[in-house]
């Protein structure tokens, strides 16, 4: 029997997916590498860098960001304060919850880097100009956006 042609072309998808993650997670264990960092406390710092506004960032937003468990990113935040890379203060506000920025140092290291990251970026989009990009980028969060849905609804089978 052969297969439909959706079928396959979502298999392609979902394996093409899974090829883009695996090489998205070597690069990001090469640049966690060169600050003697773990590849999640990397992705903590592109998080917070990405999510901060000037006024810092909560754990909870850091946590959704990356599909961390809240408690795994408050472990590594700390770690990361430690080092020197993030600042932790408690909001002013509400003294439970603690904002998190990137220090002068690790901004410093973070642009050290730059024009590696830029190359590396031109490599991997070669091919793509802004206009597409912002396309593509669109039907991913549409997808996205699905397969949150999905996976409760199959939690929801599950239970």
């Amino acid at each position: 029997m052969t297969e439909k042609k959706p079928d396959r072309a979502i298999k392609d998808f979902i394996w093409n997916i899974r090829e883009i993650y695996s090489h998205l997670e070597e690069i990001h264990k090469s640049w966690a590498e060169l600050l003697q960092i773990t590849e999640p406390q990397w992705l903590i710092l592109m998080a917070v860098e990405e999510l901060d506004d000037g006024r810092g960032v909560a754990g909870v937003d850091i946590a959704q960001k990356l599909q961390f468990y809240q408690p795994f990113v408050t472990n590594q935040t700390k770690s990361l304060e430690k080092r020197g890379l993030l600042s932790r203060q408690p909001r002013a506000d509400d003294g439970r919850y603690v904002l998190m920025s990137l220090t002068a140092k690790a901004k410093t290291e973070l642009a050290k880097l730059a024009k590696r990251k830029l190359a590396l970026n031109s490599t991997m989009f070669n091919e793509f100009d802004e206009k597409s990009l912002a396309e593509l980028n669109v039907s991913l969060a549409a997808i996205a956006k699905n397969g949150r849905l999905a996976s409760r609804l199959l939690a929801i089978d599950i239970a």
